[in-house]
């Protein structure tokens, strides 16, 4: 038996304030998503053409660069949050938990990193 209240066993449980910056992070990585999403298909709509020269030069393009890698690592990255919020809430095994949060982060920047390589190597002239 317990004398404290249900406050005081409330009181400092949970992650009050810790969650705020992810909801946040999450919602501003979706803004940022909507405009980067749409100049990318409008772009590849845009295309004359879809041929290998035809993208590698496209690709070539500073500004098309620029926001390749913005919409590589933002798309990451806000998958990276939606993901972690999955198993956060519906893995109840604390190793797995823990194992699966760390797999997650581990692919996501695997995957950032490929994504960012593979535009740098097309921009600079790096690709065969």
């Amino acid at each position: 038996m317990s004398l404290r209240s249900p406050l005081g066993e409330a009181l400092g449980r949970g992650a009050a304030k810790a969650g705020v910056h992810h909801w946040w992070v999450q919602r501003l990585t979706a803004i940022a998503l909507v405009p980067l999403a749409s100049w990318f298909a409008v772009s590849l709509l845009a295309m004359p053409a879809h041929g290998y020269a035809t993208v590698v030069a496209w690709v070539g393009e500073p500004w098309t660069a620029v926001l390749l890698l913005l919409f590589v690592v933002t798309a990451a990255w806000h998958s990276q949050l939606g993901v972690r919020v999955v198993i956060e809430d519906y893995v109840h095994g604390c190793g797995m938990r823990t194992v699966l949060l760390a797999l997650s982060t581990y692919l996501h920047v695997l995957a950032a990193a490929a994504g960012v390589f593979a535009v740098l190597r097309v921009a600079l002239g790096g690709a065969a």
